[in-house]
């Protein structure tokens, strides 16, 4: 445990925004999880609104660094073209 009171604080504030990185982090897996989920189901209508939902959370995630843009970008594809695909 640091004996200095800015080393504190900082071990306080790490704390805190890994807590608050993890909550956003997994609210993005949850989302993208869930438009695959009904991609394997074939329910094309569901999987177009969460497909906005996941695309939403994994910008948000991107904004704030928690996943690069380039993987941002890589997931939002891959999910957008199986989600295409339901419907041709």
């Amino acid at each position: 445990m640091p004996n200095i009171k800015s080393a504190i604080k900082r071990t306080k504030t790490n704390a805190e925004r890994n807590a608050h990185n993890a909550t956003i982090k997994s609210a993005m897996r949850t989302a993208i999880k869930r438009v695959e989920a009904l991609i394997v189901n074939n329910d094309a209508d569901n999987a177009k609104a969460a497909l906005s939902v996941a695309a939403k959370r994994i910008d948000k995630a991107a904004q704030s660094g928690l996943i690069h843009k380039n993987a941002a970008a890589r997931y939002k594809s891959r999910l957008t073209k199986s989600v295409n695909g339901l419907s041709a």
